[in-house]
């Protein structure tokens, strides 16, 4: 069962959560990755391209929002997101074919 902050007695409970915590972060990851495998399919027909601009835009703005929502340092995580869109957009722009234009 897990405990909450207040609950952990010790070093090892705190570490169990952390540990489950980032086991829980890295399922959903991989869930958010399978949107990005079939965008990048919906996109192709339509002759979208991987980066769109004013998606990325609503992303970050998103994310900079939960944090601030979550009482969590909105430029971090800002930051980390970035990084999973330009991430994600270099994997597209892979099953796009864009690298080979």
């Amino acid at each position: 069962m897990p405990k909450t902050p207040a609950e952990c007695t010790t070093m090892a409970d705190v570490r169990a959560e952390i540990d489950r915590l980032d086991r829980a972060l890295m399922a959903l990851f991989a869930e958010r990755w399978g949107y990005i495998d079939r965008a990048a399919e919906i996109k192709r027909p339509l002759k979208l391209k991987a980066d769109i601009p004013a998606r990325v835009a609503e992303v970050r703005e998103n994310a900079r929002r939960h944090a601030i929502a979550f009482g969590l340092e909105p430029d971090f995580y800002e930051g980390l997101w970035t990084q999973l869109i330009d991430h994600a957009i270099e994997h597209e722009r892979k099953l796009l074919g864009e690298d080979e234009e």
